[in-house]
């Protein structure tokens, strides 16, 4: 094991490893990436990750912690700057939308692995309506800002960043209307793929893996990846 303070072992396309390096890189804290193959998990990391999941935080190079909504929010307790809010009830809803980025992943994973053309239309029409609900709740931030919370960065859009990065590569692939009359989200997304944080928090090699990923998926979208 690294004698380095934190570890993140991680997996490179695994949207969930990129929340955890963002709250790192916000906060400026250094700390060592170490890849698992998934596939062929190693023994050290079957005993430290009871799900033999991505991604697992190293803290003092001997304890573990999983989940990354758990290892963001203990960041955010032990490291400045705060990127929750302060009001309790204001941090709670912006932990529940944490949880709604999860789910925006579980559609977008519906999506790239719908076996066929109707299935995939069902997926597409799935994950344009959850779209559809952020925008209307990007419409009621307290100010104006580039963020989910207006001008602050915060844990929420460590959250989102990864899923909405998948429709660069989606784009590439079909005209699916998915932020159509979106200008909000639009908005977001472009200022989320500008930030540091958020573009460091993948390799450069990052949308090429995610097309051959794509293409070996054999669904109905690996069939529209040249």
């Amino acid at each position: 094991m690294s004698g380095a303070p934190l570890v993140l072992v991680s997996h490179a396309l695994c949207p969930y490893v990129q929340r955890a390096a963002i709250v790192l890189a916000e906060k400026g804290l250094p700390f060592e990436r170490r890849v698992v193959d998934l596939a062929n998990k190693p023994d050290w990391f079957l005993a430290l990750s009871p799900l033999g999941k991505t991604p697992l935080l190293l803290v003092d190079g001997e304890h573990p912690i999983f989940e990354s909504a758990v290892i963001c929010d203990y960041l955010d307790e032990v490291h400045a700057p705060r990127l929750h809010p302060e009001a309790a009830l204001e941090r709670a809803r912006h932990r529940a939308w944490v949880e709604f980025g999860s789910a925006l992943l579980d559609r977008i994973a519906a999506f790239y692995n719908a076996p066929d053309e109707a299935a995939l239309e069902t997926a597409r029409r799935v994950l344009r309506q959850r779209l559809v609900q952020l925008e209307g709740v990007l419409g009621l931030r307290p100010d104006e800002g580039p963020f989910f919370a207006g001008a602050p960065f915060s844990i929420v859009d460590a959250a989102f960043a990864p899923a909405l990065r998948y429709f660069d590569t989606f784009d590439a692939l079909g005209d699916w209307g998915f932020f159509d009359g979106l200008p909000r989200v639009q908005a977001w997304r472009q200022a989320l793929a500008e930030r540091a944080s958020v573009r460091d928090a993948v390799a450069p090699d990052y949308a090429a893996r995610l097309r051959d990923f794509i293409a070996r998926r054999g669904s109905a979208l690996a069939a529209r990846v040249a």
